[in-house]
């Protein structure tokens, strides 16, 4: 039943803060704002996906919101060379690609602990990126780029959407139907057992690491297209977000668990605390409150519950 309730969580609390904000303002409900929550969590969500992958291997990403910006600076810079749109976003995730390789080479081949690697690659990236564009921003791009961002498919489905839900196809299917998948979760279970068993584990952390960067590249296309520009600054707290989407949608710090679609729960779990705020007139300093205050009582309730099942598991 522990089990059963937290996969469930995401879902449930996704359902109780739709209702509760539905019945507390009265413009949540809109068709405007409703897309615009969708739209707004559609970068955060595909950068949460790459880092499920990070966290069910037992790693950890810190680096997301930098190497989201750098890779939007780069698709921008792309595009002002090259007029096709997909050439461009093409060129964000072999960026965010390359940037992820990065993160994994460091802590695989220089036994650096994702987190302290990650910590470290925040700073180079923002720096990269700053550097790059000399603090300003990237601009004079082509009007149709914003269509990225705000376009819609036959006038019905965004393609950001389209973006999230291949993506989310994407990563479902690895994780599910592949050898990177179950290895994964082996990583995140018991490292030491996989390297017993012949597992090339140095290998299969560099390979999630660079297919995280990817989704995280993609992201940031799309996050330039929605400011029309490669901003040097975007992606700020991005990765706190991520790593909060990943978190209330099951999966653990610790690694072996989480899914996609609990990842996506929790994303949008985390839109509309941000949306429901702002409508009810929070400050934002609030909302950075909250965030915090609902990853340490995830985590915190999680860490519980397995107390309770080694205590049971000993008794029985």
């Amino acid at each position: 039943m522990s089990r059963w309730w937290k996969r469930l969580l995401p879902y449930t609390s996704l359902a109780i803060l739709f209702v509760a904000l539905a019945l507390s303002s009265p413009s949540f409900l809109h068709v405007g704002n409703l897309a615009t929550v969708l739209r707004q969590a559609t970068v955060v969500t595909i950068i949460a996906i790459g880092t499920t992958l990070v966290m069910i291997a037992g790693e950890i990403d810190l680096s997301v919101g930098s190497l989201s910006a750098l890779a939007g600076i780069y698709t921008a810079l792309t595009l002002q060379h090259v007029a096709a749109v997909s050439v461009a976003l093409a060129a964000g995730v072999v960026a965010g690609a390359a940037l992820g390789m990065i993160n994994g080479l460091i802590t695989t081949r220089l036994y650096v602990p994702s987190f302290i690697a990650t910590l470290g690659t925040m700073g180079i990236f923002r720096g990269w990126a700053l550097l790059a564009t000399h603090g300003v921003p990237v601009t004079n791009l082509p009007a149709g780029f914003g269509q990225v961002a705000d376009g819609s498919l036959l006038g019905v489905l965004p393609y950001p959407v389209i973006a999230l839900a291949a993506s989310a196809a994407i990563a479902y299917y690895l994780l599910g139907h592949t050898r990177l998948g179950r290895y994964c979760y082996a990583l995140g279970s018991n490292r030491s057992a996989c390297v017993q068993s012949g597992i090339a584990t140095r290998r299969y952390v560099l390979l999630i690491f660079v297919i995280a960067g990817g989704f995280t590249g993609l992201a940031g296309g799309i996050e330039a297209s929605r400011l029309i520009s490669g901003q040097p600054t975007a992606g700020l707290g991005y990765e706190l977000d991520a790593i909060a989407a990943v978190v209330i949608g099951g999966g653990t710090l610790t690694g072996g668990e989480g899914s996609i679609l609990g990842t996506i729960a929790g994303s949008f779990v985390m839109a509309l605390i941000h949306n429901g705020t702002d409508l009810l007139g929070i400050s934002p300093f609030v909302q950075e409150i909250i965030i915090g205050a609902v990853i340490v009582a995830v985590v915190g309730l999680d860490e519980l519950r397995r107390v309770r099942l080694r205590r049971w598991e000993a008794a029985a």
